[in-house]
């Protein structure tokens, strides 16, 4: 990844978009980075406030949750900085924007947060106090301003939207409270793209999950080898069913009593049969996709670490280069250097030096 300066974030944070590949690129950078959390997150807030375009500031918001919930693994840098500037993040985006589908995203970025425990339930109550009373507040008195040269009906109409947001944020708020399993999450995400893989603004970019271990995954797809779909036994029972059980002309051809019951057994047979068979089949599919979720946030982890480990690599091929450039230069340094053997003997005609007790020796 490339290095960190404050002229590269700004600029990455000028070319966001609300793709889905655009948020999970730029949050990658973000986290590889964490260390500088303090100056990110102080910039993020900075840029978020000079957006003019409600459908950015709603990105910006994407890419913060995007960061928040993959930075836990990592470290709390992220989750602790941030719940420093949300209260003024909410309260900025209640006072300056109006956009029912903008709050409407952020409601249930705020249900997520508190289902997944990312913030606790206060600072969900705090963020989501701020975010709807002060767009209220603008609300009333834009509707204040324009009583006296527009129609009542201008008035009725914004109360409509306000009364609409409030439902929504209600029936938000008791979906948050059901425990919804992960593919869920996974589904609504899906939903959400649009044709050019843009995050539409009807439900808020999901992030990835934490990373599912080896085992977990390993797991997870073996169970899927024993499923319902697999099952050759019920779906060759299922497909020798006789056909007078699904077809309503064949009770035409009943001629007693005895027959009809033996009929009606067989269908109550069929019945229970086909509804444990899509019980089994309807689990399936939801395991299917938590595992389709926990593939994606397992790959998107190996991709994570394939990069920093590809960067590790050129670090070390850089070191291994710069190490046989110095080992050349001692090889030709030493091969320069005279050969001690072949000098002359020089000490060979002359005496020895006297030992110390020579010295102290008096005669």
């Amino acid at each position: 990844m490339s290095a960190f300066s404050e002229s590269a974030l700004l600029k990455k944070l000028g070319e966001l978009n609300s793709s889905q590949q655009s948020i999970q690129t730029l949050s990658l950078w973000l986290i590889h980075h964490r260390k500088h959390h303090a100056s990110i997150v102080k910039t993020w807030f900075k840029e978020l406030q000079a957006a003019i375009s409600e459908g950015k500031k709603l990105t910006f918001m994407y890419l913060a949750n995007d960061v928040i919930q993959n930075s836990k693994k990592k470290g709390p840098e992220y989750g602790k900085e941030y719940s420093l500037v949300l209260p003024k993040v909410f309260t900025h985006i209640g006072e300056t924007c109006s956009s029912d589908k903008l709050f409407g995203s952020l409601g249930r970025i705020l249900n997520i947060w508190e289902e997944r425990g990312v913030y606790d339930s206060k600072q969900i109550v705090e963020y989501r106090a701020r975010l709807n009373k002060d767009h209220k507040e603008a609300a009333t008195s834009s509707s204040s301003a324009g009583a006296g040269s527009e129609p009542k009906t201008n008035g009725s109409s914004s109360k409509d939207k306000s009364e609409k947001r409030e439902k929504r944020k209600h029936d938000d708020g008791k979906a948050a409270k059901v425990k919804k399993p992960r593919p869920a999450a996974n589904t609504e995400e899906k939903a959400s793209t649009g044709q050019n893989g843009d995050a539409e603004h009807l439900s808020p970019y999901l992030p990835l999950g934490e990373p599912p271990e080896p085992e977990e995954l390993i797991k997870a797809l073996a169970n899927i080898e024993n499923s319902a779909s697999s099952d050759a036994v019920v779906r060759e029972r299922i497909a020798n069913l006789p056909p007078e059980i699904s077809e309503i002309s064949c009770l035409s051809k009943l001629e007693d009593k005895d027959a009809a019951k033996a009929l009606a057994k067989q269908v109550n047979e069929a019945v229970q049969l086909l509804n444990e068979y899509n019980t089994r089949l309807a689990a399936e599919m939801e395991e299917r996709t938590k595992l389709a979720s926990m593939l994606r946030d397992f790959q998107a982890e190996q991709k994570e670490l394939l990069a920093q480990a590809d960067k590790r690599l050129e670090e070390y091929k850089q070191k291994l280069s710069r190490m046989v450039a110095v080992q050349k230069e001692i090889r030709d340094h030493l091969s320069n250097l005279p050969d001690l053997t072949q000098l002359p003997d020089v000490t060979g005609g002359l005496a020895p030096l006297p030992s110390a007790g020579d010295l102290f020796n008096i005669h």
